[in-house]
């Protein structure tokens, strides 16, 4: 099953018309991108985050999970199952944070 394509469109939606802002398919979903850097993806069967590691332990505290693709977490990752990303709240802070995460690194040269 791929990801789900509401999810996407609910991402789209906290996201915004972002400047600098670019969809990209990977990890076997859809993941969104600020300067280069990613902020949020859909993948089978929940979202994704990248709060990084400095704002990591706010988004687990509202509710996230760390990410583990491969048994092991990825530092600075966190995600949401398809019912934990149906709360606005939690979107919200998530979103925020991750793109606080992404601002705050230099523009990739994408071209």
């Amino acid at each position: 099953m791929p990801y789900s394509e509401q999810m996407a469109d609910q991402m789209r939606a906290d996201l915004g018309l972002l400047p600098d802002l670019s969809e990209k398919k990977m990890f076997g979903g859809l993941c969104f991108l600020l300067n280069g850097h990613m902020v949020c993806g859909v993948h089978k069967g929940g979202a994704m985050y990248r709060p990084g590691k400095p704002r990591e332990a706010a988004a687990l505290a509202a509710g996230a999970d760390p990410l583990s693709f491969t048994g092991r977490p990825m530092g600075g990752m966190v995600e949401l199952d398809e019912g934990s990303f149906t709360d606005d709240k939690v979107r919200a802070t998530l979103t925020e944070l991750s793109l606080t995460n992404a601002a705050s690194l230099p523009p990739k040269n994408t071209g």
